[in-house]
């Protein structure tokens, strides 16, 4: 086997990547990741330099893979390791650059070592041996889903760090009604209002698959995206050419909702569907109205899974207000090789009481669903 690092999958068979992804998911496929590259959205100046770890076979066959990118910043990542670096920086410590194993700007849990179990053992097993040579201080595999975490656990020098997201689940109900009487009275009286309100403005709602959606209306979902981004003073993550080319390479798997007033489109969020989940990544508006934030990234992303029949809604990372709208905890592992001893025994430290602390905010969060008590 040879392990190689590829500066852009456009070098790479479409098939044979896609091939090895185990899971439907959409931001490990091929289109996914080449139209950041391709737009512009990751690559020079962004500080996310592609870098695919790729394991290939005696026929130059791909058997395993790692979406892999070397980083100069921590922005984008979602598990934020921005006092690891700053340690580094005050101990001379060079912490950058890096080495990343992740989807860019998407904290979403899935595969990250693609390939038969036993491939991507000796992928993971090739690339800690290669980090100092290269200048890099380390690698770091974020949001990945159990079967990775079992080639993981035990590994010398890899270090696991918990998270928390809020993760919507159908449990077979036939419609919102049905999910609003598994609630709390008062909790099932504020969604109700909270929708009432946003009607009551005479805001209606548009679903949408990714070849149904005119260049014009690109432009008008790309600037409800830019916006969420400008209003906070930053640069938005993704390009508008990324768009475009995500909806000409996997338009299947896109959802938008448009937002109208009198027939205007005033708001949009943009998801991705895969499998039987439904994951919820951009919002926008470019008005303001009452609660309609909750309405476009909330509630229409549930009652359209209730209507589909997908049993699980990921409307994106942190935010406690999804707890009262029924989202639960849900425990993310991110995995840690630091190759400098001294860093690795602090950040050890410092995982072993962050865990403890993350579990029991997750214990404590699930007390404030909205739920019935049975």
């Amino acid at each position: 086997m040879t392990l190689s690092s590829l500066p852009a999958l456009k070098h790479l068979d479409a098939d044979c990547w896609d091939g090895l992804c185990a899971e439907p998911q959409p931001f490990l496929r091929h289109g996914f990741l080449s139209a950041l590259e391709e737009s512009g959205s990751v690559g020079p100046g962004t500080g996310w330099m592609p870098a695919h770890q790729v394991m290939l076979g005696a026929r130059g066959e791909l058997l395993a893979a790692l979406p892999a990118y070397i980083k100069d910043h921590s922005y984008g990542e979602y598990v934020f390791d921005h006092g690891w670096a700053d340690a580094c920086r005050r101990a001379g410590i060079a912490y950058y650059p890096k080495l990343l194993g992740a989807i860019p700007f998407s904290p979403v849990s899935g595969p990250r070592l693609l390939g038969e179990p036993s491939a991507a053992g000796r992928l993971l097993a090739a690339l800690t041996g290669n980090l100092q040579p290269q200048g890099l201080s380390g690698l770091h595999i974020n949001f990945t889903r159990p079967e990775d975490d079992v080639l993981l656990q035990g590994q010398e020098g890899w270090l696991a760090r918990l998270g928390c997201q809020f993760h919507w689940r159908n449990r077979g109900y036939r419609d919102f009604q049905d999910f609003l009487d598994t609630l709390a009275s008062r909790k099932r009286k504020q969604m109700r209002k909270e929708r009432e309100q946003v009607a009551g403005q005479g805001i209606e709602f548009d679903w949408r698959e990714g070849h149904q959606l005119s260049e014009a209306e690109w432009d008008f979902v790309y600037l409800c995206y830019a916006n969420t981004y400008r209003v906070r003073g930053q640069a938005p993550y993704l390009t508008r050419v990324f768009f475009s080319l995500l909806a000409e390479r996997m338009p299947e798997m896109i959802r938008v909702v448009l937002a109208r007033r009198a027939g205007q489109p005033v708001a949009m969020a943009f998801s991705l569907v895969g499998g039987d989940s439904l994951y919820g990544r951009y919002w926008g508006c470019l008005a303001e109205f009452d609660r309609l934030h909750f309405e476009t990234c909330f509630y229409q992303g549930m009652e359209y899974a209730i209507a589909k029949g997908l049993q699980r809604f990921d409307a994106g990372a942190q935010g406690e207000h999804k707890l009262i709208r029924g989202f639960e905890p849900v425990i993310t592992r991110s995995w840690h090789y630091l190759c400098h001893p001294g860093l690795r025994a602090a950040v050890a430290q410092f995982l072993s009481e962050e865990r403890l602390a993350v579990q029991r905010y997750a214990e404590q969060a699930r007390e404030l669903l909205p739920y019935r008590q049975s």
